[in-house]
C-alpha cells in the first residue's frame, strides 16, 4: 500500500505539471533517439520502457482498425433489427445514420485531443484537464460504471450463446460464471497488440454469423412465423411507437456505437498516433455498412417477428449455427471489454512508477487484481439483469450518451476557446455544433434512461426472472 500511495501522489503531481504546460518536455518521447519497445523509450502515458517489460506502444494502424471494429461489431449489432422493428425501417435508418455521424465526430475528436494532449489515456484524463480533480474523479466513476455494465452485458451475451448451443444444458447463472472466468483469463494479457492478434478472428466470426443469419432468413421463414400456409413479412416503412419505445430504441443504437471511450485506450497504444484518424474512418465505415445491411435484411424478412438478440430469429437449427459461428467473436469482444476498464485502473494506480512497465511483483499483483475485480463486478451485474435487450438500452441511455456525446462537445469547447487561430465564423460554427452535441446527448440520456427503466420493470413482471436466475435467457424475445 505504501508503494501504491507514493505512486498515486506522483501521479497527482504529474497531473498538475501537465495542466501548467510542463507535459511537453516531461512526457513526450524523443523519437529521434529511441525506437518503440527499446529500453529507455519514454511515453507520455506509460513512462519509460523497462527491460523485459511490456511494450504498450506496439499497435499498428491496421491492428487498431481491427480492434476498433471488433469493439463495436459484437453485442450491439444483434439489437439493430429490433430497433428497426420499433421505429420502422425509414426512421430506423435515419436514426442509425444520424447517430453514426454524431459518434463519428466524437471519435474524430479523440485523435485531435490526443495529439494536443499526449498525456491523455482515458476520458478521466480529459476530465482533469477541463475541470480539475473533481472532473477527473467524476469522469472515472462514470467511465467505470459504463465499462462494468458493458462487461456484464458481454457475459450475458456469452451465456445466451451457451444456452442456445446446449439447449439450456445448465443453469444460466452457471454460464454467466463461466463467461466471467473466461473473461478474466483472456483479458489478463497486458497489451493491445496481443489482443490485436486474435481480434481479426473474432471480427470474421461475427461477420460470418450475421451474414449466415441474413442468408438463412432470405430462404426460410422466421421461427415465430407459421411454417405452413400463406405468410408475408409485416415490416413497416414507418412504425408507430410510444415515446418510451422510441427512447429505448435510440438508446440501443447509441450503445451499439458507444465505443469512443474504448478508442481512447486503443489510441494510447498505437505506434503512430497520427494514423488514428485513418484507422477510425475505415472502422466506422465498416461498422455502419454492416449495421445498415444486416439490420435492413433481417428486419425486411422477419418484420415484427425479429428477436433480440437477432441470431435466434431464423429458427432452432440456424440459431445454433449462428451462435456457434459467433461464439469466438463474443469471446474476443469480452476480452477487449474486460481489458480496457482494468487497464484504466491499472494505469491510474501505477502511473509514473517503474512498476507500470516492469515485470515486478507489484506490477503483476496490481494488474491481475484489476482484471479480477472487473470480472467479478461484471458477473454480479450480469446476474441481476433479466435480458440482453434491456441492459443494452439502459447502458446506452444512462452512460453511453454522456461519454459518447456530451464529453466530446466539452472537449471541443476546451480546445477551441474564443480568440483561437481559427476564423470567427468557423469558431461560431464549431461552437454551435459542440453545444448541439451536448444538448442532444442530455436529451437522449434522460429520455432513454426513463424508457429503459420502464421496460426493465415490465420485463420483470412478464418473465418473473430475478437475480441469479437459472431460466434460459436465449428464449425468443421480441
Amino acid at each position: 500500500m505504501t508503494v501504491l500511495n507514493i505512486t498515486y501522489e506522483n501521479a497527482e503531481k504529474a497531473d498538475v505539471a501537465q495542466i501548467e504546460g510542463a507535459h511537453t518536455d516531461h512526457f513526450l518521447a524523443d523519437e529521434s533517439k529511441h525506437e518503440e519497445g527499446v529500453v529507455g523509450t519514454h511515453d507520455a502515458v506509460f513512462g519509460t520502457q523497462q527491460e523485459g517489460g511490456p511494450n504498450y506502444r506496439s499497435v499498428g494502424w491496421i491492428q487498431t482498425m481491427i480492434i476498433m471494429t471488433k469493439t463495436q461489431i459484437s453485442l450491439g449489432v444483434l439489437g439493430i433489427p429490433s430497433t428497426f422493428n420499433t421505429l420502422g425501417l425509414v426512421p430506423g435508418i435515419i436514426a442509425l445514420t444520424s447517430i453514426t455521424i454524431l459518434t463519428g465526430w466524437s471519435n474524430y475528436m479523440i485523435g485531435k485531443f490526443k495529439l494536443r494532449h499526449p498525456e491523455m489515456y482515458g476520458l478521466d484524463s480529459a476530465g482533469f484537464m477541463m475541470f480539475g480533480k473533481p472532473g477527473r474523479e467524476a469522469m472515472l466513476i462514470i467511465l467505470q460504471l459504463y465499462y462494468l455494465i458493458t462487461v456484464g452485458s458481454a457475459f450475458i451475451g456469452i451465456s445466451t450463446c451457451l444456452n442456445a448451443l446446449s439447449e439450456h444444458g445448465a443453469c444460466t447463472a452457471v454460464f454467466i460464471a463461466v463467461a466471467a472466468i473466461v473473461g478474466f483469463l483472456t483479458s489478463s494479457v497486458r497489451t493491445m497488440s496481443k489482443i490485436g492478434m486474435v481480434a481479426w478472428i473474432g471480427l470474421i466470426c461475427i461477420m460470418v454469423s450475421l451474414i449466415t443469419l441474413a442468408i438463412s432468413l432470405s430462404q426460410q421463414r422466421p421461427v415465430l412465423a407459421p411454417q405452413t400456409g400463406p405468410w408475408e413479412s409485416d415490416w413497416k416503412a414507418i412504425g408507430s411507437p410510444s415515446f418510451t419505445e422510441v427512447a429505448t430504441a435510440i438508446s440501443s443504437i447509441i450503445f451499439s456505437l458507444s465505443s469512443p471511450p474504448y478508442f481512447c485506450s486503443i489510441l494510447a497504444e498505437m505506434r503512430e498516433p497520427k494514423d488514428y484518424t485513418k484507422a477510425m474512418i475505415c472502422s466506422q465505415s465498416i461498422v455502419y455498412s454492416l449495421y445498415l445491411i444486416i439490420g435492413v435484411i433481417v428486419y425486411y424478412y422477419a418484420g415484427s417477428l425479429v428477436t433480440s438478440p437477432a441470431l435466434g430469429t431464423a429458427g432452432p437449427l440456424m440459431k445454433k449455427i449462428c451462435y456457434g459461428i459467433a461464439l469466438p467473436g463474443l469471446l474476443v469482444s469480452t476480452m477487449i471489454i474486460c481489458h480496457v476498464p482494468a487497464k484504466i485502473v491499472f494505469v491510474r494506480i501505477l502511473r509514473n512508477s517503474k512498476h507500470l512497465s516492469a515485470n515486478t511483483v507489484i506490477h503483476w499483483a496490481t494488474w491481475l487484481s484489476c482484471t479480477l475485480g472487473t470480472c467479478i463486478i461484471g458477473y454480479i451485474i450480469a446476474s441481476t439483469v433479466p435480458s440482453f435487450g434491456t441492459i443494452i438500452g439502459l447502458i446506452g441511455a444512462l452512460f453511453g450518451t454522456f461519454i459518447t456525446l456530451q464529453i466530446f462537445g466539452a472537449m471541443w469547447l476546451f480546445d477551441n476557446r474564443p480568440g483561437s487561430t481559427v476564423s470567427r465564423k468557423r469558431w461560431i460554427a464549431g461552437a454551435c455544433w459542440a453545444i448541439f452535441i451536448i444538448v442532444v446527448g442530455f436529451f437522449f440520456q434522460i429520455a432513454g434512461t426513463y424508457g429503459s427503466i420502464v421496460e426493465i420493470k415490465a420485463l420483470y413482471h412478464v418473465t418473473k426472472q430475478g437475480a441469479w436466475s437459472c431460466k434460459d435467457n436465449s428464449g425468443l424475445i421480441r
